[in-house]
């Protein structure tokens, strides 16, 4: 195995534009759907459009796609259209996140909350535009996520293989969700546990990112046990420093590359496993400054940079890094530990790399 790909996994085989292909004919489908029901749904479609076409990595439908390659399995459209289900399950969170951190942009755009606010304010209606507008990514976000489940279903999958992929589907949402509130419950407690800081990262991101796609792809393919378990040890560990590398970002992200302000979560007061190592082993001051400091929405961008040199200087960025690394090639190794389909395996190989080094 060689860790270099001339082109990116996602795009292989046709990945990316396949996907897309079945998003846009999907979403094409559900706006005629909800024009007949009422032309003040347009936007609502319009909004989910742009939302799911108009960025995203596509990384957890290529996941789930090399899974099903890697144990067997024979590529085809329909397979792909339930993959790509996926996607509507990470713009439910996403919509859903920014909602709770009152984040204002995504991937460089307002935010849906304040999509709608802004809306709501430029028609002169009545009631309060803010309210209005957390009412409509609530709603939008529930939406993505019955369409994930419509579009699944609704992809042509002989019925054999939708039985085994509704289980790992359905775990899958119930993780994320739960895992979201545990990511409100630990920022409404102060808890800066490394330990509870992990467990997050797993439920809200690292299962959903990484191990379920790899095992509905793996249901899809009926494979083996042993694949199922050389997935879980691939994805476990690869979707924590998959977020792990996230939190990195979010704190000393190019907000050009990121779409984000630079230092949000700091501001929006994550309690990620780089804040919680620099609690752990910064010194008395530093501690006291981080605390006070996080979570606070006036952050301007000196203390922005004050918090940043606190936490590289405390050794937590350097030790995030490396447990990056470390898991990363726990993941790696899983690969080497069960047979698989030598271009699938290639291309888990580069998406772990890629997902792991990004820069967005």
């Amino acid at each position: 195995m060689t860790h270099a790909a001339p082109v990116s996994p996602v795009d292989r085989a046709g990945l990316r534009q396949r996907v897309d292909k079945a998003l846009t004919e999907f979403l094409a489908g559900q706006r005629a759907r909800l024009a007949a029901v009422d032309e003040a749904l347009v936007p609502v479609a319009e909004t989910i459009e742009a939302f799911v076409l108009g960025g995203g990595k596509r990384l957890r439908p290529a996941f789930a796609y090399w899974g099903f390659r890697g144990a067997g399995g024979l590529d085809g459209d329909q397979v792909l259209t339930a993959l790509a289900a996926l996607e509507f399950v990470q713009a439910s969170a996403l919509i859903h996140d920014d909602l709770m951190d009152r984040s204002d942009t995504r991937r460089g755009e307002p935010a849906v909350h304040r999509r709608f606010a802004a809306r709501h304010r430029e028609a002169g209606w009545g009631g309060d535009p803010d309210g209005f507008g957390d009412a409509a990514a609530l709603l939008l976000g529930d939406l993505c996520l019955v369409w994930s489940d419509e579009l699944l279903h609704s992809a042509g999958l002989d019925l054999w293989s939708l039985a085994r992929a509704r289980p790992v589907f359905d775990e899958m949402r119930t993780e994320v969700t739960v895992g979201q509130y545990l990511d409100v419950l630990t920022q409404a407690t102060g808890d800066t546990s490394v330990e509870r800081a992990s467990k997050v990262a797993r439920y809200k991101s690292a299962k959903y990112t990484v191990e379920r796609p790899m095992l509905l792809g793996a249901a899809l393919a009926d494979a083996t046990a042993d694949v199922q378990a050389a997935y879980s040890a691939y994805g476990l560990p690869l979707g924590e420093a998959f977020q792990l590398r996230d939190d990195v970002l979010g704190v000393f992200g190019d907000p050009a590359l990121t779409g984000k302000p630079a230092g949000d979560d700091l501001r929006e007061g994550k309690r990620t496993y780089l804040v919680a190592a620099a609690v752990e082993t910064t010194d008395d001051a530093g501690r006291e400054l981080l605390l006070s400091r996080l979570g606070d929405p006036e952050l301007d961008e000196q203390g922005v940079a004050r918090l940043r040199e606190l936490i590289s200087a405390s050794g937590a960025l350097a030790r995030t890094e490396q447990r990056i690394v470390t898991l990363t090639d726990a993941a790696l190794a899983a690969l080497t530990a069960v047979d698989l389909d030598t271009e699938a395996r290639q291309a888990l190989v580069d998406l772990a790399i890629a997902a792991t080094r990004r820069a967005d």
